[in-house]
């Protein structure tokens, strides 16, 4: 059996780590460079980088930043916002990324899945997804929906089927976070996160909601999740790595301790 990863998210807004609630009121808490080091030192297994306002303000990702923490990590760093093209994968992956995310980019363009995989292999491409619940409807049958912009855009899109096409088109990965959990420290969306990691072959991270260990022990229980985002349980000092680490191995989830 694999073991589940534990993945610190850095929300990046104008060079600055920030953090808000289901995508909004967003405050700045740190420097990405200095924290993604801290993380890594930790036994983070992966770093997630988001430039989270790339895509809504039509601008390219802020690729400076994203070398400069690359610079300072020694695991797997997975970049996502403002990429739209095999060029824009390109040069995150030259700058120092082992993954590119695209949510965006993937609903308006599906192919830049199938080019990337094709450029790079899938296990470079992970298929982000900003997903809320909503009424079921015949266009909606799963009663969730994807969500683009930041949140900002609803696309008519089931997020089921979504998933299940963006692995056919070559996406290794998929990072799921649910708006309606995001930030507000009350859990994983474990009926979302299970209906993904159920009907997907690829791994799936769950994301928004992680105030306890017991959320992210859930999440690999019931959720079925491969891995999972945290951030503010982190980035506020609440648990560190090691201590969440230790905590899911003394109740018999498998993961990597790298202090042993």
């Amino acid at each position: 059996m694999l073991s589940k990863r534990i993945i610190p998210c850095l929300d990046v807004r104008d060079g600055k780590t920030t953090k808000g609630i289901k995508f909004k009121e967003n405050v700045d808490i740190g420097d990405p460079v200095d924290m993604a080091r801290f993380y890594y030192e930790q036994g983070a297994d992966e770093i997630v980088f988001y430039d989270i306002t790339a895509s809504s303000d039509r601008r390219d990702i802020m690729i400076d930043v994203v070398r400069r923490v690359a610079e300072e990590i020694f695991i797997p760093f997975s970049v996502g916002g403002g990429i739209r093209t095999i060029e824009d994968m390109r040069a995150v992956l030259l700058a120092g990324a082992e993954k590119v995310s695209v949510n965006s980019a993937a609903i308006k363009e599906p192919k830049i899945l199938s080019h990337g995989s094709t450029a790079f292999g899938s296990q470079c491409i992970v298929l982000g997804m900003d997903v809320k619940r909503v009424a079921a409807s015949k266009s909606i049958p799963s009663g969730y929906e994807m969500v683009i912009n930041g949140g900002r855009t609803y696309t008519g899109i089931d997020a089921l089927f979504w998933a299940k096409e963006g692995e056919r088109l070559g996406a290794g990965e998929i990072c799921l976070n649910s708006i309606d959990a995001d930030g507000t420290q009350d859990g994983y969306e474990l009926t979302l996160t299970s209906l993904i990691s159920e009907n997907v072959n690829i791994t799936v991270i769950a994301s928004g909601g992680a105030g306890n260990i017991d959320h992210m022990y859930d999440a690999f229980t019931k959720g079925k999740a491969d891995a999972a985002l945290i951030a503010s349980i982190v980035h506020y000092g609440t648990y560190t790595i090691k201590e969440i680490k230790e905590n899911l191995h003394a109740r018999g989830v498998k993961v990597r301790r790298t202090w042993e």
